[in-house]
């Protein structure tokens, strides 16, 4: 067994997050007067020193480490590093957007790291102790940080929707993994996998509760129909910079976790988990691209697409093959990328007393901005799966993976939803091109904006172009 020191260097992006975040909230405190940014470069350095860790673990080894609570495998390395790029994106983004609304700038950059510190929990948990450790990490500054505008109704209401349905979902996680515990008496992923694989049949009605209320919780917390009501409300009612930051880095987290408790824990169990899951996903997949034709607010609409991805996520995971894993997790960092540069431009837009709240706040950007009107429409391709962008590849590798295991009527009607969502992207690309506009003044961005959304929208190009290497790695994670 290794030595708390030992074991301590094995968690150095996380220490290295939770001390950025002490600085950030400390600098905010004292040195806000001196230096008006303090905070927003204290965490982008702290995110960069992480990534630089992260990366120099990656592909080095795999160990479970303090007595079986955190698991380090290229699987949560690879998660953490596109957690630490989304987070890094959405704090660039946001910073002129919370600056010219006066909003508390040092709280929300000390808030986004707490959570960010409770995703990486999450997606190196290998205990149920750290998965709710994780959760409950993640989402709580999540709560304050959509109150930040405490002064609009619409966000305290938002607030307090997200606020009750976590807490709903998080008791109903626990009441499953308490179940589980009653059962196996054991906390790591892997003991309880081997308990169950011997008391399956003497506990089955027990364990098939278990199941009904962590498959529940875990469908709050990645917003899949139909415990998908509270994400369209908390979309649209938080400030733009929040939403951005929800839509990102948080869904490789919620993913994470219900690939580690999956494919970990519940192998076993794979015909009980596998039919809810198969409801749930056609839900997500066919209520997100019907409801979101129907919208006029785009946070609402980008929100119903976003239940829709999580169906079509959960498609890999349903196929409950290592291929099936691995194109989930493929899906889902490059969809954290596509959101980002989708609410990233609605954050760059909301300037200068103007918000980016209808479809049609988007007429005429062409006009106004042909650079950004193009790499807005890469990412509305990227999210329609239209190839050469690296949306066609996530469809259809997680597509490839229900038919791999004769689950071709599903493939099938993922397809023909995946076509009803061309429409609304297609909708929001001829509004950008092709609607008049009576005053059309030019859109300019500082530079070092410009550059970082161009870099944000044309990876999706990269990875639509030369997918290989990140597919790779993913499929690594779980072979």
């Amino acid at each position: 067994m290794m030595s708390l020191v030992e074991n301590i260097q094995f968690i150095t992006p996380e220490l290295i997050i939770i001390s950025t975040a002490l600085l950030a909230l400390l600098g905010d405190l004292f040195l806000k007067k001196h230096v008006s940014c303090i905070s927003f470069y204290i965490s982008c350095i702290g995110l960069i020193a992480a990534s630089i860790v992260s990366l120099s673990l990656f592909g080095n080894y795999k160990m479970i480490v303090f007595n079986g609570l955190f698991i380090i495998d290229d699987a949560s390395h690879l998660m953490k590093l596109f957690i630490y790029l989304n987070v890094f994106l959405c704090f660039s983004y946001s910073y002129f957007y919370l600056k010219e609304r006066q909003m508390p700038i040092g709280d929300y950059f000390v808030l986004a790291l707490f959570s960010t510190l409770g995703m990486m929990v999450l997606v190196s948990a290998h205990s149920l102790l750290t998965l709710y450790l994780g959760v409950e990490l993640l989402s709580l500054p999540l709560y304050a940080l959509t109150a930040m505008r405490r002064s609009q109704g619409n966000a305290s209401e938002a607030a307090l929707k997200y606020f009750v349905m976590g807490a709903i979902a998080s008791g109903m996680l626990l009441y499953g993994f308490s179940l589980i515990y009653g059962v196996t008496g054991e906390l790591d992923l892997l003991n309880i996998a081997n308990q169950l694989a011997i008391k399956w049949q003497q506990q089955h009605l027990i364990l098939s509760f278990a199941i009904v209320f962590i498959i529940t919780g875990l469908g709050f917390k990645l917003a899949a129909a139909p415990f998908h009501m509270w994400a369209p409300d908390v979309y649209q009612g938080a400030p733009t910079s929040v939403t951005l930051f929800i839509s990102a880095a948080p869904k490789i987290a919620a993913v994470g976790m219900t690939l580690r408790l999956l494919s970990y824990a519940l192998p076993d169990l794979v015909g009980q988990w596998q039919q809810i899951l198969l409801v749930m996903s056609l839900l997500s997949v066919g209520l997100g691209n019907l409801l979101a034709v129907t919208q006029t607010k785009i946070k609402r609409l980008l929100a119903y697409s976003a239940i829709a991805h999580t169906g079509y996520t959960l498609f890999g995971i349903l196929a409950a093959t290592p291929a099936g894993y691995a194109a989930s997790l493929y899906y889902i960092l490059i969809y954290s990328l596509t959101s980002a540069a989708a609410f990233g431009l609605l954050t760059l837009l909301s300037r200068d007393g103007v918000e980016i709240e209808l479809v049609e706040d988007l007429r005429g950007l062409n006009k106004r901005n042909p650079w950004l009107a193009f790499l807005m429409l890469i990412v509305l391709f990227s999210m329609a799966g239209i190839p050469p962008t690296a949306g066609f590849f996530t469809k259809l590798l997680v597509l490839k993976s229900l038919v791999d295991v004769q689950m071709t009527w599903v493939a099938i009607l993922g397809l023909l939803f995946a076509v009803v969502g061309v429409y609304y992207y297609i909708l929001l690309i001829k509004t950008m091109y092709f609607d008049e506009i009576d005053y059309a003044p030019p859109i300019n961005l500082n530079k070092p904006h410009v550059l970082l959304y161009s870099i944000n929208a044309l990876a999706l190009l990269y990875f639509g172009l030369f997918p290989a290497l990140l597919i790779e790695n993913c499929y690594k994670a779980f072979y």
